[in-house]
């Protein structure tokens, strides 16, 4: 299904093209997609080419991770997410490993990092990063 955003200027496919999805296709979803999804997510520009995210990823498969998983979001958005095959959630870290260091870009990194996620699920049509509220 194609939703493309209305816009005055321009704009880019893939991001006209984006939509939210609240309906799912009820089939697993390979894991071979998954692994290209968020190898892509560390390819975004972050910060002196440090890797300061990760996912936590549950499948429907695995029904105790996925409730796990469920059960951190809001209501509303477990409500729709609950019909999903998979469900991620991007998380930062604050401190860096290396020198005990803060993080003062773990938030804007992950986004950054989100970013290549998003265009690699858009373009295996598995679906799209939360806009976390959570």
């Amino acid at each position: 299904m194609q939703k493309p955003a209305p816009s005055d200027f321009p704009v880019h496919e893939l991001i006209r093209e984006r939509w939210s999805p609240r309906a799912f296709a009820d089939k697993p979803v390979p894991q071979d997609a998954l692994r290209s999804i968020f190898e892509a997510a560390p390819l975004g520009a972050v910060q002196q080419q440090r890797t300061a995210l990760a996912y936590l990823v549950a499948t429907r498969d695995d029904k105790d991770s996925f409730e796990k998983m469920l059960s951190v979001l809001v209501e509303f958005n477990a409500n729709w997410a609950r019909s999903a095959p998979v469900l991620a959630i991007a998380v930062a870290k604050l401190i860096f490993a290396k020198n005990n260091a803060p993080n003062r870009n773990a938030l804007y990194d992950t986004g950054a990092g989100n970013g290549p996620a998003l265009r690699g699920s858009h373009r295996t049509r598995v679906g799209r990063p939360s806009d976390g509220r959570i």
